[in-house]
This record gives structure tokens, C-alpha cells and sequence, in this order.
């Protein structure tokens, strides 16, 4: 049994103690500044378990606020100054079972504007992962006790009653050395702050000097290292402080961590430079340019400022040069954390899907879930003929038409940052195929989730490869597509011989060198040497679908050409349902609820066509348990004796 399965079993059977996942006990959350009072909604329980908040206005110079609880509500420290421990009353006013609340100090929230678009990091405290110490320093060598249960990677101290430095200590620059969060200057050298002394998995080791100076109180932020506790089996590691070697060229170091970060900090211990900070909820783009912070400094996020790395299903790579990520022969610790990786309980987690009228100006699209981030958006103008437009968020404003062989596109989502928003897309104004007035538009949202959905991008090589996944299961329907060459989708359904086209009505094709005779695993997939998936030098992107039980499901059926029922496992229906002949030629038909599943006609709308949506005929009808065929022969989807593949989501 798949480790998916199995902890949906176990939960419905009432396990005894839950697993813990990254999604428990950390957050990136993008919010707007509202000027009045709001709660941060981020699914981390502060006020129960403690922790961190980290967090600053992205579009100015307003500096960093750093509240634990230890400290409690309303004190802050900055991480990029000296200045000693502030009460801010109108700053962080309440830690909460699902996050925090703000209220209206600017640099938690100032008023609603570009500006004062916000970013936050909470770090729940856990063993295994994080934790929050504070002590009154007695000026002597000694030890101070901690809760992580395991080795730390990283250790953060600041005085709370001086503007001494923040002294840093990290297991990728060794213990004899110390880094500055507040500046930029390389490691020191010197015993009066770790006393050259590694922690252990209970105490850390300070020194006479900044680290415990008599009468003075301290704070130390513990971060741990490779602790392999967490997830489904408890035996993954959520959590990486380590080191690599710069090669100064701009294709650079490829780093395994062992999981896809979603959280990454990078800093130069050989020479003078930033603590630079990504995330994938600003923006870590596969083959484009980088939001990025600096933890040392107040200035503004760096839009788009240069392509500095990439996340993999594995860890990162390094995409330049610069000395901040990449000079040659030097020494750079970072500190990686998980993307989510806890299994969906809901449909809603994993995915959504409404309609919207159009408008000439910006559009947040979210649904009525909006529980969960988006990765994949697909929108499609119901009204007229437009291409489907699908866009990845490790894609960036990038986007790709499901209808088309087309290279990927640079300008259908214009200059809104579309993944800048929890829940949901941003869409600019007046474009016809995402938001125009007097056009009605029908989207998709899907979020990356173990045994349901997953996006890899990758290079191609010219030759049989595999790539890494993190789907936890076996894919069985897959889509490629060259995103540096005009070629056709490629579909993978279960048949490592033979491929569907996404953009266009073909039957199956015979080809071995697509899948190369080899099926996909649940940590990786196999691409042969065809051109389509894997051609050298080009750049590719992968979308990865499995049957999730009671959520999604990817199965086939064989055509009678009168009314059949198709069982999904589901309870409620199927909210969207997606079908392509197999053994003979025919469209991808697609039906949804938002537009009417119903037991009369229903709204059809035809994914490798930009037609608009057809209305007037009886295809689908509702079933609890997945969805059933009307009663036709239609070749598209139940000419008798043919066979068909679809993609069902509840």
C-alpha cells in the first residue's frame, strides 16, 4: 500500500499519534497591508506550541520584525541592526491556534498598496526543527539547554538589552567561526562566542563575549539539521543547514538536499556579501529571474533582479555567477526548509474550479475553496475563441496553451506578478484569452499535493534520463511539453509504449523512444530520447497526475454507446472531468460543475481546440460516485467497443 493511501486509512481509523509535517510547523504567507487590524490565517499553531514571526513590507525600506514567544506579543527585534529589543504595541498583538495577528504599525501592515504588499516566516517550535531559547548571560563559558531533541545546524543569538551584533553560527562555516545576520561580512574567527564548542542534541556552548555577556538577556533562534522525523512514515527530513563550494560560473553548483525546498537562505562566508532569501511564494522561477530579500538589510525586495537559482525536486541549483550565490572556490552555508508535503484530507485542498466575467482591470481569481496555495492555473474564455492558457508558479508570469504546440509565452498574464497571492492568481486587465470585459471565463486551480498533483521542470539531454518526483506514488497520466521549442504535448496514460497529444485529437502512438519502455515509479519518471521530451540543451516541464482515493481518480473505460456509469470512489460526484479516446482518434472533452454538470445538456468545452464552449447537448450526468455517461454514441467519448482515458476530480 502507498504511504498516501495509508495514512488516509490510518486516519480514518484513528491513529494514535499524527505524523508531522512541514506544513505544520512552518509558513511562507503573502498578505496585503490593510492599515486596519487583520489575522494572518497560516494553519501554524503559535499560541499552543510557540515560535517565530518573521516579517517585512516587500515593496520599501521598512526593515525586518522579528516576535517569538518567548518574548511574547509586541516585541520586536530587527534582523537587519543591532538595536536591542523594542515594544511595538501596534506591531505583532497576539499569537493565535492558526497564526498571528497585526495591527497597524506600518511595518506589519501599513495601508493597503503596492507598497505595503507583506511577506511572513513563521517557525513553529518542534523537535526536530526549530526552537526559541532566551537566557540572561553570567559572562562565563557555559551551557544553555534546548529543546530540538536533535543536533542544530544553525544557531541565531541577539541581546535583547544592548545593540550588540547578531552572532550566527552555522555547522556549514564549523563551529570555530561566527557569521553576523545584521551585516554582510564574512566569517570571523574567535572563541568568545560558540567557544569553538558544537552544540549537541540538548545544550548549545557560549562564551564571556557576545554571546553572554553578565546581566545581559539573550535570545537564541535554533534551527535544526537533517532531522529525519517527519512526514507519512516519520523519515523524512524537513529541514537542511549545510554548505557547498561555489564554481563561478553561471552554471553552477546543483545542490541535493534530499526534498524540494520551498524556503532558502544563501550566504558567503569567504567574503563580504548578503544573507540572500528566496521562496516559492515571492518567486523562484525555472529559468527566469528571482524576488529576493536580504535578511541584512531594509531595502525593498529586488524584483526580478537576476537568475540566481532554481528549486529541484531534490534541493537547488545555482544559475549565476554573482558573489552573493557563486564565486569560484568559496564556501556558502544556506538553510533549506520543505515545501508542503502533507497529504490532502479534502478535495479542497488540492483543487478548485468557477467561473468569473471578465474585466479590463486587474482580477484576483480565487475560488470558494481558497484553502490552498495555487501551482497550476489553467484559464480558458468560455465566451469566445481564445487559446487555453495554463500557467506553473515555478513557470513565473511564464504560460503555455494546452491547445497549441507553441513555445512557452512570455506576455499572456502582462506584467501582474500572477502567483502574487495565497489562494488564488492575480490576472491583469484587457486580455482576451485570461480577462476581458464582456467575456466569461471558466479556471482551473490546482495545488501541488502527495498522491494527487505534481510539476517537475527539467533540461533535456538527448538521452534516455530519469527525473525526480515528488508525488509519492505512481503517476499515471502525465503531460510534457518543450517549453523552448514549438512541439506537441506529450501524454503518458499508463502505457510506456505508446503516447496521447494534448494539442490535438490523434489516437494513442506507438513510440518507445518517449517513455523510453519504462514506467514511471513513485520517485521518478523515464524520458526516452525523442525530441518531443527530451531534447538536448532544451527546457521541458512535466505535469504529474495519480488516483487519490475519495479525491481524484485516473482510470479508463470502454465505450458502449448507450448510458453507462463511470465509478470514481468518490461520494458527492466528480467536479471536473476530463476524457480522451485512447484506441481511436477524438477531442478532450472537458466538463466541470461550475459550468453544469447536469442530467440534461451540459456546457462542453474541447482542450486541444481555442473554440468557444458548445452548449446543447446531453453528455455527462451526475453520479455520487464519480460520473456517468449519457446516453450516446458520440465518438468523443462512448463510440461502442472503443476505449477511453479520463481525469476525474471530485
Amino acid at each position: 500500500m502507498d504511504p498516501i493511501t495509508a495514512k488516509l486509512m490510518s486516519a480514518a481509523g484513528g491513529a494514535a499519534a499524527d505524523p508531522v509535517y512541514v506544513d505544520d510547523v512552518f509558513s511562507t504567507f503573502l498578505y496585503d497591508g490593510e492599515g486596519a487590524p487583520q489575522t494572518i490565517t497560516n494553519g501554524i499553531d503559535l499560541s499552543g506550541e510557540g515560535g517565530l514571526v518573521w516579517l517585512k513590507s516587500r515593496g520599501n525600506n521598512n526593515g525586518w520584525r522579528m516576535v517569538d514567544t518567548e518574548r511574547g506579543a509586541t516585541k520586536a527585534l530587527e534582523s537587519y541592526d543591532t538595536t536591542a529589543e523594542a515594544t511595538e504595541s501596534n506591531g505583532l498583538t497576539a499569537f493565535t491556534s492558526t497564526g498571528f495577528s497585526v495591527g497597524t504599525q506600518s511595518h506589519y501592515n501599513g495601508e493597503t498598496s503596492s507598497t505595503y504588499h507583506m511577506v511572513s516566516y513563521t517557525f513553529r517550535k518542534a523537535p526536530g526543527f526549530f526552537d526559541v531559547v532566551t537566557y540572561t548571560g553570567n559572562g562565563s563559558i557555559r551551557t544553555i539547554a534546548h529543546s530540538l531533541g536533535s543536533i542544530p545546524g544553525s544557531i541565531w543569538i541577539k541581546s535583547l538589552t544592548t545593540t550588540d551584533p547578531w552572532t550566527v553560527g552555522h555547522v556549514g562555516a564549523g563551529w570555530t567561526k561566527y557569521l553576523q545576520l545584521n551585516d554582510n561580512s564574512s566569517a570571523g574567527d574567535t572563541d568568545s562566542t560558540f567557544n569553538d564548542t558544537a552544540p549537541t542534541a540538548s545544550v548549545f556552548t557560549v562564551s564571556d563575549g557576545a554571546t553572554n555577556y553578565d546581566g545581559e538577556s539573550y535570545v537564541a533562534y535554533i534551527f535544526a539539521h537533517d532531522d529525519a522525523s517527519f512526514g507519512t512514515d516519520e523519515d523524512e527530513s524537513i529541514i537542511k543547514c549545510e554548505s557547498y563550494t561555489g564554481n563561478g560560473s553561471n552554471t553552477g553548483p546543483v545542490i541535493n538536499v534530499g526534498f524540494e525546498p520551498q524556503f532558502l537562505i544563501i550566504k558567503n562566508t569567504g567574503a563580504a556579501d548578503n544573507w540572500y532569501m528566496f521562496d516559492n511564494m515571492r518567486g523562484v522561477v525555472n529559468g527566469g529571474e528571482e524576488n529576493i530579500l536580504f535578511a541584512n538589510t531594509n531595502t525593498a525586495e529586488a524584483s526580478n533582479s537576476f537568475n540566481a537559482i532554481h528549486f529541484t525536486s531534490t534541493g537547488f541549483a545555482v544559475d549565476n555567477n554573482a558573489g552573493g550565490v557563486n564565486s569560484n572556490n568559496v564556501n556558502y552555508i544556506y538553510i533549506a526548509i520543505r515545501r508542503p508535503h502533507k497529504p490532502p484530507e479534502t478535495a479542497a485542498k488540492c483543487f478548485d474550479v468557477f467561473t468569473q466575467a471578465g474585466s479590463s482591470s486587474q482580477q484576483v481569481r480565487s475560488g470558494t475553496a481558497g484553502s490552498s496555495v495555487t501551482d497550476m492555473a489553467i484559464i480558458k474564455n468560455r465566451t469566445n475563441v481564445e487559446n487555453w492558457v495554463l500557467g506553473t508558479r515555478l513557470l513565473g508570469n511564464g504560460s503555455l496553451y494546452t491547445n497549441q504546440s507553441d513555445e512557452q509565452q512570455t506576455n499572456q498574464f502582462g506584467s501582474a506578478n500572477i502567483w502574487d497571492y495565497m489562494s488564488g492568481i492575480r490576472v491583469e486587465g484587457g486580455r482576451g484569452a485570461i480577462n476581458n470585459s464582456g467575456s466569461n471565463y471558466v479556471n482551473y486551480h490546482f495545488a501541488r499535493k502527495p498522491g494527487f498533483f505534481d510539476i517537475v521542470a527539467y533540461n533535456g539531454t538527448g538521452s534516455a534520463k530519469t527525473e525526480s518526483h515528488n508525488l509519492g506514488v505512481v503517476p499515471e497520466m502525465m503531460w510534457v511539453k518543450r517549453r523552448s521549442g514549438a512541439v506537441n504535448w506529450a501524454v503518458y496514460y499508463g502505457d510506456n509504449t505508446d503516447y496521447l497529444i494534448l494539442n490535438n485529437d490523434a489516437a494513442s502512438i506507438d513510440n518507445n523512444a518517449f517513455w523510453n519502455d519504462t514506467s514511471p515509479t513513485a520517485s521518478v519518471f523515464t524520458v526516452g530520447s525523442d525530441n518531443d521530451v527530451n531534447r538536448n540543451n532544451e527546457t521541458y516541464i512535466a505535469y504529474l497526475f495519480a488516483t487519490l482515493p475519495g479525491i481524484s481518480k485516473v482510470g479508463s473505460y470502454t465505450g458502449t454507446g448507450s448510458a453507462q456509469n463511470i465509478d470514481c470512489g468518490f461520494t458527492n460526484g466528480a467536479r471536473f472531468v476530463l476524457i480522451k479516446g485512447g484506441s481511436n482518434s477524438g477531442n478532450w472533452t472537458g466538463f466541470d460543475t461550475a459550468r453544469g454538470i447536469a442530467s440534461g445538456n451540459d456546457p462542453i468545452l474541447i482542450w486541444n481546440l481555442d473554440i468557444a464552449e458548445i452548449t446543447g447537448y446531453d453528455r455527462v450526468d451526475p453520479l455520487s460516485s464519480g460520473f456517468a455517461i449519457a446516453n450516446t454514441d458520440q465518438t468523443d467519448i462512448n463510440a461502442s467497443g472503443r476505449t477511453y482515458i479520463f481525469l476525474a476530480i471530485a
